[in-house]
C-alpha cells in the first residue's frame, strides 16, 4: 500500500473539512442560503389546523363581525389569543380594511412571549405557512431592513413558537382577497427608545400602499368587571396618539394594585411602535372598533380574564385642521387672565377659591392641556408654577396654577393681599411633551424644556433662554442643575422632553381687542 506522505495528508484533510477544490469545476460567491419556510407553531392550539374547518370558523367570525365604517384603514390593531376568545374582535378589526385593495405588503408587528433580544427580529429565510396556504415573505424588503438598521436582525428563536405574528395571517388570508406580500416583525426590546427607532425605521412605508398590523392582547388577568375599567382606561390611552402618554399611563396604573392584573397591555412595545410612527401626523386619526374579553366567551371564565380591543388607523385624504390650542383671540386670552387675577386676589384675601361662571365659554378656554401661572412684581419673579398633566379643564388648571404660583412657590414667600395690585401676571399655554433623543433638537426660544431621572425633574419654560441669553448648554446644565437636582451634566443621561407655550400676559393684552 502506498503511504500518504504528511504534507498531502494534511491537504486532503482540508480538502473533506471544507469542501476545497480546483480546476474549472470551482464556483465563485458560492449558491444562495436554502430557502426555509416558516411552519405553523400555532395551529391547532389557538385556531384550528383543519383548514375547511378554519375557513369555516373564519366565515363565521367575519359574518358576525363589525361592518366597516372608516375611510382609508392604513392599519388595524388586532388581538392575539385563541380564535374562540379573541378572534371575533379581530374579525371586526380586519373588517375596517378594504378587502378588495391591491396591497403591496402587509407588515405584521407582534410583541415577543418567548424570548428577549435586542431591537427586533424580521423573518427573511422564507415564506409563512399556515393551514390555508403559504404567504409569499417580502424577503427583498426584509433583508433591506436588516442589512440598513442596526435594530432589526434575524433570530432564530424569534417566530420559532411565536404566535403574535401567526394567528393574524390566517385572518389576512381570508379577508383579502388580491395576492400580497408579508413582512413578518418579531420585537424582543422593552426600551422605548427602541421602539421608537423601528418606528422611525418603518415610517417610509406607513401610510403608502402598504398595510401595517399590531398585535395585541390587552388587561391579563383581572376580574371581568375590572377588565372592562382597565381595557377603556387604556385604549383611551392609545387614543390620545401620544407615546409618552402613553408609556406614562401604564407606568401610573401599576400603582393602582387591580387584583390579577398582569399587564394591561402585553403588545405595549408594538402599540408604542405605532404610535411613533402617526403620532403629531394629522392626517391619521384612531378609531375603536371592537371590544370583548375572554369572560364573553362561551369556554370563558369571568373570575380571571384577558382584553380585547381592536383599533383601526385611517389616513384622510388631506391633514386634518390643527387643535386651534395655540391660536386664541384676545378675549380668551383676556378670560384667563381675569380668572388668574381673580382668584389670586380671592385666595390671597379669604383663603377661599372663587367659583368660576364658565357660561359661553369657548372650547379652547375648556382644553385639557397644561399651563404655567407667572406672577412678576417691578419686573422681578414673583412665583411660576405650572402642570403638564392634561386631565381637567384650562380654566380649572389656571386657577390651580395662580393659586400654587401665589402661595406655594418654596423660592418666595406667599403673596400679601397688599401686593395683588403691583402683580403682573403670565399664562404659558402648553402643548403636550414630546421625548427627544438629542438636544440638536432642541429650538431656543420655541421649546420649553422637562428633564426627569427616575423620581427627579426640573422644567423651563421657552422664554427662559430669550429671558437669560443662554446658550444650549447653559439652559440645560441650569435646569439639570437647579431645577431637576440631578447636576450640571445630569441631563446627559436623563430622559428630554420638548413642549412649545403660547405665552401671554396682561401688559401685552392691556388695551387689545377681539
Amino acid at each position: 500500500m502506498k503511504r500518504i506522505d504528511p504534507i498531502s495528508k494534511v491537504i486532503l484533510t482540508l480538502f473533506f473539512m471544507f469542501g476545497i477544490s480546483s480546476g474549472c469545476s470551482s464556483q465563485t460567491g458560492g449558491s444562495p442560503p436554502p430557502k426555509i419556510d416558516r411552519k405553523p407553531a400555532a395551529a391547532g392550539r389557538f385556531y384550528s389546523a383543519d383548514p375547511d374547518e378554519l375557513r369555516s370558523d373564519l366565515a363565521e367570525m367575519f359574518r358576525d363581525a363589525k361592518p366597516k365604517v372608516s375611510g382609508n384603514v392604513v392599519a388595524v390593531i388586532c388581538p392575539h389569543a385563541g380564535y374562540v376568545f379573541s378572534g371575533p374582535v379581530a374579525a371586526s378589526g380586519y373588517a375596517q380594511v378594504d378587502p378588495e385593495r391591491q396591497y403591496d405588503n402587509v407588515f405584521v408587528i407582534g410583541s415577543s412571549h418567548q424570548v428577549s433580544f435586542m431591537g427586533a427580529s424580521v423573518y427573511d429565510k422564507g415564506d409563512y405557512v399556515t393551514p390555508l396556504g403559504t404567504v409569499p415573505v417580502n424577503r427583498g424588503l426584509a433583508d433591506k431592513l436588516i442589512a440598513g438598521n442596526p435594530v432589526f436582525t434575524f433570530n432564530p428563536e424569534a417566530d420559532k413558537y411565536e404566535h403574535s405574528v401567526e394567528v393574524q395571517v390566517p385572518f389576512l388570508q381570508y379577508h383579502l382577497k388580491k395576492p400580497f406580500k408579508l413582512v413578518p416583525i418579531v420585537l424582543g426590546t422593552q426600551s422605548e427608545q427602541t421602539c421608537n427607532k423601528i418606528a422611525q425605521a418603518l415610517k417610509p412605508y406607513f401610510g403608502g400602499n402598504n398595510l401595517f398590523v399590531i398585535s395585541t392582547d390587552f388587561s391579563h388577568y383581572p376580574s371581568y368587571d375590572d377588565a372592562k375599567v382597565t381595557d377603556k382606561a387604556t385604549c383611551d390611552a392609545i387614543l390620545a396618539d401620544d407615546p409618552e402618554k402613553l408609556i406614562d399611563f401604564l407606568d401610573s396604573y401599576k400603582t393602582k394594585k387591580v387584583g390579577n392584573l398582569a399587564t394591561n397591555l402585553c403588545g405595549w412595545t408594538s402599540v408604542l411602535t405605532l404610535l411613533y410612527m402617526i403620532s403629531g401626523d394629522a392626517a391619521y386619526t384612531l378609531q375603536p372598533v371592537e371590544y370583548r374579553n375572554s369572560g364573553d366567551s362561551k369556554s370563558g371564565d369571568t373570575n380571571q380574564v384577558v382584553g380585547y380591543w381592536s383599533i383601526a388607523v385611517i389616513k384622510s385624504g388631506k391633514p386634518a385642521p390643527q387643535p386651534s390650542a395655540f391660536e386664541f383671540s384676545i378675549k380668551e386670552k383676556t378670560t384667563l387672565l381675569e380668572i388668574a387675577r381673580n382668584t389670586v386676589n380671592a385666595y390671597v384675601t379669604t383663603g377661599k377659591r372663587p367659583a368660576v361662571d364658565t357660561t359661553g365659554f369657548t372650547p379652547n378656554l375648556k382644553l385639557r392641556t397644561g399651563a404655567f401661572v407667572t406672577l412678576k412684581e417691578a419686573g422681578q419673579l414673583r412665583g411660576c408654577i405650572g402642570r403638564f398633566t392634561a386631565d381637567i379643564p384650562l380654566y380649572d388648571v389656571v386657577q390651580e396654577m395662580a393659586i400654587a404660583s401665589a402661595t406655594q412657590d418654596n423660592r418666595f414667600s406667599a403673596v400679601t393681599p397688599a401686593e395683588v395690585p403691583k402683580l403682573e401676571i403670565e399664562i404659558s399655554v402648553l402643548s403636550p411633551m414630546k421625548r427627544i433623543y438629542s438636544p440638536d433638537e432642541i429650538v431656543m426660544g420655541k421649546h420649553g424644556i422637562y428633564i426627569k431621572n427616575k423620581w427627579s425633574s426640573g422644567t423651563f419654560l421657552p422664554q427662559v433662554a430669550t429671558e437669560t441669553g443662554w446658550t444650549k448648554e447653559e439652559f440645560l446644565g441650569h435646569c439639570s442643575r437647579d431645577k431637576a437636582g440631578i447636576g450640571w451634566d445630569g441631563w446627559k443621561s436623563a430622559e428630554l422632553y420638548t413642549y412649545e407655550a403660547l405665552v401671554f400676559s396682561e401688559k401685552e393684552i392691556s388695551g387689545g381687542k377681539d
